[in-house]
């Protein structure tokens, strides 16, 4: 095989023009314009044929509701008092951010927040959670739906990529570097400074936004 395309970005690389197989590369190599990881790689002649997924069945709205517990509504209503921010509504997200910080508060902690386990969150949402929902916004023709499951399934490997490095290379591998957070997407890039463009929404760096502190 003598070309092997990134699944975040798009970058595709070239056996015969870099002189390397890419098999020879070190296992820290990352690629060149996103930074992810070799896992995300695969051979561009050999794309594997995604397995059928069965969408999501439809019901009636009030078979539909489900009881999401705190830190699942926390999330959603952080996530909205972004949403209010980016469209200049600013009393709509000091309110959603209020709701997000008292859900936080309630929600208990995990029973297992390790790093080994957030891997596996992030690759059930890869093998399974996007495709269904991606499947269930084809049926129904929801093109915004859609977008979001293109977007979100490249920030959520891109997620997996850093997340499998970390446990590879330890602190080391977040020494003398920052982290940055794409404002349009959720893309996340490890460097010394923000790409010029976000891989996944292509808006530019000054989009981006360092991550103060270390978790």
């Amino acid at each position: 095989m003598s070309q092997w395309k990134c699944a975040i970005c798009g970058y595709v690389y070239d056996e015969v023009r870099e002189g390397t197989p890419f098999q020879a590369l070190p296992e820290g190599w990352t690629c060149p314009l996103c930074g992810a990881d070799k896992s995300a790689f695969s051979p561009v002649e050999q794309q594997p044929t995604p397995a059928p997924v069965t969408p999501l069945p439809a019901q009636p709205h009030q078979d539909a509701l489900v009881k999401l517990p705190a830190g699942v509504l926390a999330a959603v209503l952080s996530n909205l008092a972004r949403g209010s921010e980016k469209q200049y509504r600013d009393r709509e997200a000091v309110l959603f951010r209020e709701l997000a910080d008292y859900f936080t508060a309630a929600a208990p902690p995990a029973a297992d927040a390790g790093v080994e386990a957030l891997l596996d969150l992030l690759r059930a949402d890869l093998q399974q959670g996007y495709p269904a929902l991606n499947a269930a916004a084809q049926v129904a023709g929801d093109r915004g739906a859609q977008r979001v499951c293109v977007w979100g399934e490249k920030v959520t490997r891109m997620l997996e990529s850093l997340v499998a490095r970390y446990l590879r290379e330890g602190e080391a591998f977040l020494e003398n570097t920052q982290v940055w957070v794409c404002t349009g997407c959720g893309f996340v890039y490890v460097g010394q400074e923000p790409p010029a463009l976000c891989p996944v929404c292509k808006v530019p760096a000054w989009k981006f936004e360092a991550v103060e502190g270390r978790l």
